[in-house]
Formats: C-alpha cells, sequence, structure tokens
C-alpha cells in the first residue's frame, strides 16, 4: 500500500520514511514511530493499518542517523543490534532524532495535505512519541505503547503540549508496574491504560503478542485519534 519517500529535517538531513495513503479525502495523519527494529515490515503493516482507516501514515526511519536502511527482525542477535542502534541515536546531540520526527510531522501536516496530525509509537518509538508530545510542534494528538524509559522520574517530569493516551502491559519486565502508577499520578491528563500482557504485545510477530490486548489498544487507540484528528 505504501512507498518510502525522502524527507528533510531542519538542519538539512535527509532520512527516507515510509508513507501509506487512504483512498480517498483523509481524515488527518498519523506518524508511526518504529521500535528499535527499523521500519520493517511490522511497522509497514501498522502503517498501512492506519492508512485503511482513513489516515495518511508516515514512518520515519529514525535510525538513519546512525545506520541506513535497518529491518530487522525480532531474535536475539537483532535486539543486540537495535540496542546498538538506539544507544548510537541516544548520543548524538541534541536535538538529534527529534529534528526527523519533526520532519515527518510538518510532511504530515502540510506535504501530505491531511489535516490534523497525531502521533504514535512503540517500545523506543513509544518514549520518542512522548518526547514528541512535549517538545516537537504541530501534534494534535498522541498515542504511547509501552514506552522504554517514558516512566523514569525524568521523563515523566516533562509535559506535553497535546492529549496523550498511554498503553502499557503489568508484565512488562522492561517497564516497572509501580513506574507506571507513578506516571499515572504525575500526568492524570494523560490517558493510562495497563493490559495483561507483556512488552511488546502490540506485535504479532513477537513471541509476546496477545491479541486480546492488541485488539483493545487498537480500539481505543482508534477512538482517540478519531475524537482528536477529526
Amino acid at each position: 500500500m505504501g512507498q518510502f519517500i525522502h524527507l528533510t529535517a531542519a538542519d538539512g538531513f535527509t532520512l527516507p520514511a515510509y508513507v501509506a495513503k487512504p483512498t480517498g479525502k483523509p481524515k488527518g495523519a498519523i506518524v508511526v514511530v518504529q521500535e528499535i527494529f527499523g521500519v520493517n515490515s511490522h511497522i509497514q503493516v501498522v502503517a498501512d493499518g492506519y492508512a485503511a482507516a482513513g489516515y495518511v501514515a508516515v514512518a520515519p526511519a529514525t535510525f538513519h542517523r546512525v545506520q541506513a536502511d535497518v529491518d530487522l527482525g525480532y531474535s536475539d542477535a537483532d535486539m543486540g543490534a537495535g540496542f546498538g542502534f538506539k544507544t548510537a541515536v541516544d548520543a548524538l546531540p541534541e536535538p538529534g532524532v527529534m529534528h526527523d520526527i519533526q520532519a515527518a510531522i510538518d510532511y504530515a501536516r502540510t506535504g501530505a495535505a491531511a489535516g490534523n496530525v497525531g502521533i504514535v509509537g512503540y517500545c523506543w518509538g513509544g518514549l520518542l512519541t512522548w518526547r514528541s508530545a512535549c517538545a516537537l510542534s504541530g501534534l494534535s494528538a498522541a498515542v504511547c505503547y509501552y514506552g522504554g524509559g517514558m516512566t523514569t522520574a525524568g521523563e515523566s517530569a516533562r509535559q506535553p503540549s497535546c492529549p496523550v493516551l498511554a498503553h502499557f502491559g503489568n508484565k512488562d519486565h522492561w517497564i516497572a508496574l509501580d513506574t507506571v502508577e507513578a506516571f499515572k499520578l504525575a500526568h492524570p491528563d494523560v490517558q493510562v491504560h495497563i493490559y495483561e500482557a507483556d512488552h511488546g504485545f502490540n506485535c504479532d510477530q513477537r513471541g509476546s503478542y496477545n491479541e486480546a490486548a492488541a485488539k483493545l489498544a487498537l480500539e481505543r487507540t482508534h477512538a482517540f485519534f478519531a475524537k482528536y484528528l477529526g
């Protein structure tokens, strides 16, 4: 359904992004922020799903500043490689990859002629989505799926400038449940849902996939975007 285009960030850096468009007039646009595995087949399917629901979906390659053409699976070796790329991105001078996400938002809002823009991210992308909701411009809504690190004290101290929905699993060994509860207390305006599920429960290519949790989270996500992007 989609194809890769190139975006240009404010500092002149050029990066690829997977773009999927709906048939007919878009309801709006959604930036899809990858996990640590690149804009792989799963993220492309996620973007295609939002396009099928009526949105222009834009998935920027957020590893491109440190490694081009990252397309990983979910083996232990892939996990190790992905963490390595994430670490390299985290070491970039500020604002680093946030320039690239802003470029995706700007394209979604103007280049795609799609109206209001939302953002959704998974795992590392969930953390970047939280940061985007707090620091970037042009967003009307943000949805974070099990954002690794976003419930730490430092990240929780940020304040979002658009409505935020967050999904977590109570069996997630990467995100302690007590930190999720503390995040909820710190951000009563953020809609937080906790599922009987593990980290990565939305991805049907991972052993932690939980069909029931994924379905319910997606229903809530679609309702959230319909409310704020419509």
